[in-house]
């Protein structure tokens, strides 16, 4: 059974408790968003997510996208949702006031997201697509596109895509062949197709507002050459409402393994008018601004499924009765105990939750620094928020969608044979998580990026402030006296050394044989997001043990609980660190070693 209620508790922790000391709060932008207004507006987002999305899951999944003479429909319900959805200001909680947005912090978005991804994956990809697209063109258009186009798009009256992908180009996007012709009023006929487009085309909106990548007739060859152009749908009226088609056309949707409510689309694109945003031959700086936030978004995706995938767990987990407890009957009055008494059990609900915290906390930490980034009055601190979120932006996407998919197929092993059937509802987990994987770049690409790119950027000035964050928290934990924090600090001192260690590694091989950084990349990234959420988990711990000494009152389980889970991941999940330095450490040979004729 698909069972969800948002961990209100931990998201106020993390955003409120978990890094007052970051450097990367006191923002005068958002001094206004009060701790109690902001926890309103999660248990409100938690009431929309349960009552109008969830129940729309299971039943999006069986029905559905279709297409039927160039139209494409929604499932049952859908469009309802989307009004309520919209109506509630939901879609623009962090957009700029300027355009109609609240303003509110992206600390609080991402948690918002959160919810929307673990109640219906499929769903959050319409209005996640328009605020990607608002991002982009906010920062690379002409005023009188801003203008026209992103009221619209904030209020979520207008949605919005991002069409990169061709049938013979996806992350290679140097070989793509979508024209665009110049034109006497300044404006481009664009002519080509995308495929895999999420959100393409649907019924949810009167007006699709597509960005699209394509070349000039001049255009340098390779991603040298590429522009961005905004190209709608509808062509807008003097009064702002959707007028005639621009010769924008589905030519299909896709039969997906899962996100089945979220229609996928091939376009085409028939000397449809459209606008260039940024400059000639630099539409793919613009376009990173989209994909960069996209990113970030889909390791939300990961995340979502994951917490939903371990509540659906431990749901049954409590309801399931099968063999007995190796400890004794725990439950004399019935037929067997409950499958929560298994160890075996408990590793699996344990690595669940341990992922959704772990991420949960180092996804804030990475949204509190996409905040001052934007909002800092300081310099230091924007360039330090601009590397932070340059080197993390990979892992987050990465990490966070690999312990979804884990998380989703762990929770249909809680299950056993009855997860496996679509009656109770967690397979769709395991088919909606597996594209997070994969879309907005793969996450071999993500690990690509991160070695090839955001290591040597700067000569390593990505790294500082992460970094200096570990060291900082290390030398701080070695003064404890806790003999349980002492224990915890050591394995991350450890964890941390793998991680320089590996870091060097990288840097002096790569000099050398770009394929030694390559080889190394994934185990790398998995690495520093190890790193990453130990940082988060000590930092927790730490809080969780001063709370219980001075007495926590009602939050007494919550703090108990976050230092037993603590204690899982140092000593199940942290351990891997070892491996994954291993695994760097013994370069690319065997990996290299066989001809390609050979296999």
């Amino acid at each position: 059974m698909q069972t969800y209620d948002a961990p209100l508790r931990d998201m106020r922790f993390v955003l409120h408790e978990l890094f007052a000391d970051d450097g990367f709060g006191g923002l005068k932008a958002h001094e206004d968003f009060t701790p109690d207004l902001l926890d309103a507006v999660l248990e409100e987002a938690n009431k929309v997510a349960k009552d109008v999305l969830l129940p729309l899951n299971a039943s999006g999944d069986i029905e559905g996208c279709t297409y039927e003479n160039g139209v494409v429909r929604t499932p049952k319900g859908f469009k309802q949702a989307y009004d309520t959805f919209r109506e509630g200001g939901w879609a623009s909680l962090a957009s700029d006031p300027e355009w109609g947005g609240q303003g509110l912090p992206e600390t609080v978005n991402k948690l918002v997201e959160e919810m929307i991804c673990a109640t219906n994956v499929s769903f959050s990809l319409y209005p996640g697509l328009t605020h990607g697209a608002t991002t982009a063109i906010e920062g690379h258009a002409s005023d009188e596109l801003k203008q026209l186009y992103l009221p619209k798009m904030v209020s979520a009256e207008w949605s919005g895509t991002m069409c990169l992908t061709e049938s013979h180009c996806g992350t290679d996007l140097g070989l793509l062949r979508t024209k665009a012709e110049p034109q006497a009023d300044g404006s481009y006929k664009i002519t080509g197709s995308k495929i895999f487009i999420s959100a393409g085309d649907h019924d949810l909106t009167c007006n699709v507002i597509h960005l699209v990548l394509a070349r000039l007739p001049d255009a340098p060859k390779g991603v040298k050459g590429i522009s961005l152009f905004l190209v709608p749908k509808f062509l807008p009226k003097d009064d702002g409402t959707p007028g005639p088609s621009n010769g924008v056309s589905v030519a299909g949707i896709e039969h997906k393994m899962g996100m089945k409510a979220s229609a996928t689309c091939q376009m085409n694109f028939d000397d449809s008018t459209g606008w260039l945003v940024g400059q000639p031959n630099k539409g793919m700086a613009a376009m990173f601004t989209m994909m960069n936030t996209e990113r970030v978004s889909v390791g939300v995706q990961g995340l979502g499924i994951n917490e939903i995938a371990y509540q659906s767990a431990v749901a049954y987990a409590k309801e399931r009765l099968q063999g007995r407890s190796l400890s004794g009957v725990k439950n004399p009055d019935g037929p067997a105990d409950p499958i929560i008494v298994h160890p075996d059990v408990r590793r699996m609900l344990m690595t669940m939750r341990v992922y959704a915290e772990g991420c949960r906390a180092l996804g804030q930490w990475c949204s509190r620094a996409l905040d001052a980034e934007k909002h800092s009055d300081d310099p230091e601190v924007k360039v330090r928020a601009t590397r932070f979120v340059a080197l993390m932006t990979p892992v987050v996407k990465a990490l966070f969608t690999d312990f979804g998919s884990d998380a989703a197929n762990l929770c249909v092993q809680t299950y056993g044979g009855h997860g496996y059937i679509r009656e109770h509802g967690v397979e769709q987990f395991v088919r909606d998580s597996r594209i997070a994987q994969i879309y907005e770049g793969t996450n071999g690409v993500q690990a690509l990026d991160l070695v090839g790119r955001k290591l040597p950027a700067d000569m390593g000035a990505n790294l500082r402030p992460f970094f200096h964050a570990v060291s900082n928290l290390l030398e701080d934990m070695a003064k404890v006296d806790d003999k349980v924090l002492k224990i915890w600090t050591g394995g991350m001192q450890q964890a941390f050394g793998a991680l320089q260690l590996s870091t060097a590694t990288i840097a002096q091989k790569g000099l050398k044989d770009p394929e030694e950084a390559g080889a190394a990349a994934t185990d790398y990234l998995r690495l520093m997001g190890l790193v990453g959420m130990g940082h988060t988990f000590l930092k927790a711990a730490q809080i969780a043990t001063a709370k219980l000494a001075q007495g926590a009152g009602e939050d007494e389980g919550f703090y108990k609980a976050k230092l037993a889970t603590a204690g899982f991941f140092f000593d199940r999940i942290l351990p891997q660190a070892t491996a994954m330095f291993l695994a760097i450490k013994s370069g690319k040979r065997s990996m290299m070693a066989l001809p390609a004729e050979a296999f």
